[in-house]
């Protein structure tokens, strides 16, 4: 008993030559994951530029506000992965959303107004002139 004791807290490498056990290899392994799992999950933020630097007038940058307040916690603006929603990046440089549906005002602001699938309706959150600011800013995405 004391030589099997012995034998398993030495620090002498087992009966399978000097490679780690597996059960410290499954370790590694799963502790590695678990790392880069943490570190995808700190990768859902997007770079931040100011309202200068991405160039937007007065109402796109109003309308940019909006989009940080309203829209930002489910749809990415500059890259083009998906969040809980869809990208919204280059948006209306395509001629037709993901869902299909036409790229372009009406389309969009129903979807904003009236909500779609999981998305919540936002007509009675949004004034007209807010609708009107956060199309402008979609537009520069």
């Amino acid at each position: 008993m004391e030589a099997q004791h012995r034998h398993l807290t030495s620090a002498e490498p087992g009966p399978r030559g000097a490679g780690a056990s597996p059960r410290k290899l499954a370790r590694a392994v799963l502790t590695a994951m678990v790392f880069m799992a943490l570190l995808l999950g700190a990768c859902d933020v997007e770079p931040r530029n100011s309202d200068a630097e991405l160039g937007l007038n007065p109402q796109q940058a109003a309308g940019r506000r909006i989009y940080d307040s309203r829209c930002a916690e489910c749809h990415f603006a500059y890259s083009k992965r998906d969040l809980r929603g869809p990208s919204l990046n280059g948006l209306f440089k395509k001629e037709f959303m993901k869902n299909g549906m036409p790229a372009n005002n009406e389309r969009v602001a129903d979807i904003i107004l009236l909500g779609r699938a999981k998305m919540p309706a936002f007509q009675n959150k949004l004034t007209q002139q807010q609708l009107a600011d956060l199309l402008a800013y979609l537009h520069t995405l």
